[in-house]
């Protein structure tokens, strides 16, 4: 039975979620999708200037699982910006600070108390499990 997948801790969900190169029709465009906890890592490490072992203990993420979300991250806005493709950003496996301690659900919105794990973020939501 494969392990289920950690809940990233996503702190700031981006302003807009979508991206296209100027002049071309949405039709003509191919689309990259980039996950919140994709954007949040490239966010992190190079908005912010975040080292990968900080910026994982904000995720609540190993080192190991922040760098691949970084590489998959670059490696999709890369792909947009030099083949002109359009960038979505949206989706995930993620939860968001909902203040006072608590966490709020990536997909429902649920707002549920830390888990009792040594890094803190709950691995499921008490809404939507």
């Amino acid at each position: 039975m494969a392990r289920p997948p950690k809940r990233k801790v996503v702190t700031e969900k981006p302003a807009v979620d979508y991206y296209k190169p100027r002049g071309i029709p949405m039709i003509q465009l191919e689309e990259n999708s980039l996950t919140l906890e994709e954007m949040e890592a490239f966010r992190l490490a190079d908005g912010l200037g975040c080292y990968q072992e900080d910026a994982a203990t904000r995720m609540g993420v190993s080192r190991q699982t922040f760098q691949r979300l970084l590489k998959q991250a670059r490696s999709k806005i890369v792909d947009a910006l030099v083949n002109g493709k359009a960038l979505h950003m949206s989706g995930g496996n993620y939860i968001t600070p909902a203040g006072k301690g608590n966490y709020r659900c990536g997909y429902c919105g649920g707002e549920m108390k830390p888990g009792t794990g040594a890094k803190g973020p709950p691995l499921r939501c008490p809404t939507c499990d």
